[in-house]
Order: C-alpha cells, then structure tokens, then sequence
C-alpha cells in the first residue's frame, strides 16, 4: 500500500510518460535548453503520476496533525509542504526536524518559541485608503534551519501558516498515519548560500520585487535546497515558451492564469495547485485579474536566484542595502495634530509639507488645516493654520513656496511665514480653478500644475479634470484636455526641463465619474519652447494592490512624485513608493505602515528621501541626489 489517503489522484495511478514525447517537440521547436541537475536524474517514480495538471487545495486531504491543527500535505521528489489551520490558541508542541523550513503566515497570528528568542509572525489585510485611515497589509515569514527547536502556538483569531520543509517532512506523514514516501536523496548537498537569516522575522512586502520576464515579477526567498518565489504576474501578461531544470510546484493565492504545460492547456485559479517536472515547456496568459502565486522551487534554481541578484542590485544602487524607514513624525502624538500630509519640498534646511484634515469621506475643511515647517530633529510648526486647506508646495523665487491652495481654487506665492504674497494663477477661461493639486516650477520661472477637481462642491467650474501651464508672464495654457486623465494628480519635470511627467490616481473604478485611457501609468509629454507639451507616451506602469485587481480597476493611488538627478523616479502609491529608472524601467519598491501621500528628497546633500503619509512623516537615506528646480 502507497499511501493510506491519496493526496492527488494522479498519486494513485501508474505514470503516463506521453506528455514527454509532447514537452521534448516544444524543446526542440522553441530551440529552448534543457538543465541537468544532479538530485533530477532519477526521479521518484511515484511522486506525481500526472504531472501539469491543477487542482484544488479543497478537494486535498485536511487531517489533524495535532489538537487543534488540520494540515494538508502536498510534496515533490525533495520537499514537502504543509498547509497548517490552527484554531485560536492552539500549540504545536516542539520539534526538532532534520529539515530546513521557510515559514509563512498566511492569516492570523503565530507565536514562535525557540532558543534562538522568541518571535511574532503575522499576517494583515490591506485597509482601503479613506481620508482618515490606511493600513497597507503584512504577511511575515521565517527561515528555520535544520535541528532548531520550534514551538508553535496560534493567536487569539488562529491562524493558517504554509509550511514549506527540505528534506520531506516524514514525521507529518507519520503523525497523519501516511506512509513516507521516498525521497530523492541530497546527500547532504548544499546548494546555495542563504539570502534570509535564520530564525528572524521578514515582512514579505518588505522584499524586492524583480523582473523575470515580461509582466512578471519575483521575490525570491531561498535556503540550503529548498526555494518559493512570491511571483506576480500583470494582468493579460504573456508568458513566452520557457522551461526551468527544477521541480516547481505552484499555489495561487490571488487572480487566475491559463498555462500551456507540455503542450496541454491548464487553467489556475485561486486556491489551486500545479505540480511541474524538471524541464517542462511553460506558457500561457494571464487573466484580467492578473495572478499571484507562490512557486516552490526543489532544488533552488540558480537562474532565478542569479536574475533576482541581479535586479537587487540595481535597487540598491539607490536605496542602501541597510537602509532603513525611519518615523520622524507621528502626528497624533505631537502639537498641532497632523491628518493628512501632502506636498513636502525640502527649502533653506527645513521640510515644509500641507496637514490637510479630511473627514472619513474625504469632506475638507481649511479652519482645521495647517501649512507646516519641519526642522531637521522632527520638531514642527505651523506657518499658517485655519486659513487654507493647501496641497502641493514648491520653491519658488526670494526664499518663497508656490502654494496650491486647494479648497481655495487658487495657487498662491507665501513667503515662510505663511504670509500670502499674491494670487498667480485663479481662473481659466474666465471661470475659477477647481482644486489645484501638485505643482512644479520651471527653469524658465513658469510652473505647471494638476486640477483633478477633488474639490467639495458638486458643482466644478471647469469642464474637466485637467494640467495647466503658467508662463512667466502669467499667461496661463490648459494642456491637456478636460478629463484626458481620469484623476491627473503628481507632476515632475526632468532635470533638463524637457520631459513633464503626470500620473493617474483613479481609474476604471464603477465609482468613479470618469474613465480615460491613462490607466495605471506615469505619463511622459515633450516639453516645447513655449511651455506647452506635445507626444504624451506611457513611461512607467505602476504596480496595483490585489483588491484593485481583484475588481479590475486601474487606481493606483499614485499621488505625489519626486525625481533625483540622473532621472529615477519615485511614486508614492497604494503599494508604497515605487521607483523607475530614467527610462521607465521598474528598480524596486519602498514599503510603509500605511498608504505613503507624497514625497520629496531633503536634507544639506539632498539625498535623504522624506515620505509624508498621514499624520506620519518618514525618511530613508538613498545613493542619489534628490532635483529640484532652484530659480
């Protein structure tokens, strides 16, 4: 008897080998490379007798490991997986395992006691941004090495945790009344150096993403032999025909693709799982809602890992590898009360940034706003306070801030006492602004500026949503058409002044009053003599939270930007500040606690990176020297 529970039904039926003959045609016609690896060469014969094919975790044996604990056991010819559901305040007493382990929760909370110290794993929601709240999501993980001692126990709400062992687990078959099945033997082999240390805790969205092929994009986290790749795929990505020498076996979390493994089309959806020989020929499409998976990787393949180093180094060429978020502010400790920080630029050694107060339903009031100066301990004050409710900021001439205020239809000069100098720019066509938002100068002494109309009045005295120049004459130019974008909001200018550069906050959303064909990307407009823009052409797509996939939206969240002087640029979105190269390549992403507003760089050598979100305002040093445009 194999095994007294089959965990898929292939395991119960003699291997079908026709899918090779299939899978080495495609080899051949797509000229692709087969990998040798050692561990592969004489496969288990019986551990997947239908290779390529999904199917749903549900359907799999759930059995109790322990008290309180149902697990369901999936496994290839080196590893094994354990998908664990805890009740709350359920123990998994302590183990002492010959296995390396990566540990990730995927709900709740786990308490790990170990003689290494003690640690929490959990995992949170993202809460969707309102004007009062925002909390971007946390799943923690842990590499565990052979021989450490663990103990488990479960939060007060339990908790389900993936539990992912090199080699096989066999005291979780025992424990379930399976027989172990064989296992390839490693002979103590090693074949990689960590990148986790062992026995900390990482938030896996503090990891970098890196790209891997087209509309594809990996966290790689490995050990000794055993790897999982967190691996999104964009929506309608196209995956090209490709293979990897490893044993792979996927687990959706998120989204639904349809892959062509060796020639047979099999479709993967949430809570689905695909078991992947050594060498089949992958391809396929993902669907509308993108996908989100975790690959486990058995032996870790040295391709990815190579490719991953390799776009971590580009990341780190701006942001220091021990680079570290700091909270300088918290806001609701601290006099005056900080809401909702917008529009920081960093003018004469200190950080002037907006504290707009907004309701949960985004209803302003300027009587409870306040414009702020910053100095460089954290230590603040407000510079004008219950007059205006004012939004994006840049230094202009004399020492003085471009000002929008927004509530105010208006964009003002104020000098550093709060003082108004005068009004600059009130009307279009005879009518008044709507809600000027982001703003930036020019070499010239003009500036450009975003009306999104994220005003309160239900009536708009413009026709659209728009970006406006104004010359330094005074003369202002609407640029682009009423609601071209759906929510035009940040806006930069190259170092050289001759690309502007707009993102969309909203887009494609049902609640929404306007659509456009902006989507969820950064835009690029020549700039001409004049000041006007001509070649609009997407730059950088920015990467979009699950729940707005999950509806098929396009709302990225982006809001502020800031630009250092080679060209990178960093976007504050709802998946935190995501930074491109000056060609609109994808470098990598800063996390925070919450939804991150804006952004600029500051400090004497301008290159510390200040990030407001709320009422928190945080700084990372990075390798680069922030641009602004001095007049």
């Amino acid at each position: 008897m194999f095994l007294s529970t089959c965990l898929f039904l292939a395991f119960c039926s003699p291997k079908k080998e026709d899918w090779r003959a299939t899978n080495q045609s495609l080899i051949d016609r797509y000229g692709l490379h087969p990998e040798t690896i050692d561990e592969l060469a004489s496969p288990v014969s019986h551990t997947h007798a239908k290779p390529n094919e999904s199917i749903a975790l549900k359907s799999l044996p759930s059995e109790e490991l322990s008290p309180g604990v149902k697990t369901t056991l999936l496994w290839g010819s080196g590893f094994s997986a354990a998908i664990h559901t805890l009740d709350a305040e359920t123990l998994i007493p302590s183990e002492s395992v010959n296995s390396e382990r990566i540990l990730l929760v995927l709900e709740g909370k786990i308490d790990i006691a170990m003689a290494e110290g003690n640690q929490t794993l959990e995992a949170t929601p993202r809460v969707e941004p309102d004007g009062v709240h925002s909390a971007t999501p946390r799943m923690d993980l842990m590499y565990v090495a052979a021989g450490m001692d663990v103990q488990m126990s479960a939060g007060p709400s339990g908790a389900k945790l993936l539990e992912v062992s090199s080699p096989l687990r066999s005291d979780h078959f025992l424990a379930l009344g399976r027989e172990v099945p064989d296992q390839v033997s490693t002979d103590g082999g090693k074949s990689a150096k960590l990148n986790l240390g062992a026995a900390k805790v990482y938030d896996l969205y503090d990891l970098q993403y890196t790209q891997n092929a087209s509309g594809s994009f990996s966290k790689v986290i490995y050990g000794e032999q055993i790897q999982v790749n967190f691996t999104s795929l964009k929506p309608r990505s196209e995956m090209n025909p490709s293979l990897v020498g490893s044993e792979r076996l996927l687990i959706a979390l998120r989204g639904d693709a349809e892959f062509s493994l060796a020639g047979d089309r099999q479709p993967l959806s949430e809570d689905e799982a695909i078991w992947i020989p050594s060498n089949v020929v992958q391809e396929g499409i993902s669907g509308d809602h993108g996908l989100d998976f975790l690959e486990i990787i058995w032996p870790v393949s040295q391709k990815y890992i190579e490719q991953h180093a390799s776009g971590l180094e580009k990341f780190h060429e701006i942001i220091p590898e021990h680079a570290s978020l700091e909270r300088i502010i918290d806001g609701k400790s601290s006099t005056p009360e900080l809401y909702f920080t917008e529009g920081p630029k960093w003018m004469d050694g200190k950080l002037y940034f907006s504290n707009m107060y907004f309701d949960q339903d985004w209803n302003g009031d300027p009587k409870q706003s306040s414009t702020i100066a910053m100095n460089p301990d954290g230590s603040y004050q407000a510079i004008s306070q219950g007059k205006m409710q004012t939004n994006g900021l840049y230094p202009y001439k004399n020492g003085n801030l471009l000002v929008c205020d927004m509530l105010g239809h208006r964009v003002v000069e104020m000098d550093k006492t709060g003082r108004v100098l005068r009004v600059l720019a009130d009307e279009y066509d005879g009518e008044p602004l709507d809600g000027p938002n982001d703003i930036v100068v020019d070499a010239k002494g003009g500036f450009y500026f975003t009306d999104p109309q994220f005003t309160m009045e239900a009536e708009k005295f413009q026709p659209g949503r728009a970006v406006y120049y104004v010359s330094p004459e005074g003369q202002i130019t609407r640029l682009t058409e009423p609601n071209e974008f759906a929510m035009p909001n940040g806006i930069l200018l190259s170092p050289d002044g001759n690309t502007l550069y707009i993102n969309n906050t909203y887009d494609k959303e049902s609640w929404y009053p306007v659509q456009s064909d902006k989507d969820n990307f950064v835009w690029a407009f020549d700039v001409q003599e004049d000041g006007t823009i001509r070649n609009g052409r997407k730059f950088s797509e920015l990467f979009l939270p699950e729940n707005v996939l999950d509806r098929k939206g396009k709302s990225s969240g982006a809001d502020g930007m800031a630009i250092d002087t080679e060209g990178n640029i960093y976007v504050a979105t709802y998946t935190g500040v995501q930074i491109f190269d000056a060609g609109g390549a994808y470098i990598g992403t800063i996390n925070l606690p919450s939804y991150p507003v804006s952004l600029c760089f500051g400090d004497d050598d301008m290159q510390t990176l200040y990030i407001v979100s709320y009422s928190n305002v945080y700084k990372i040093r990075t390798n680069k020297t922030g641009f602004v445009q001095r007049l």
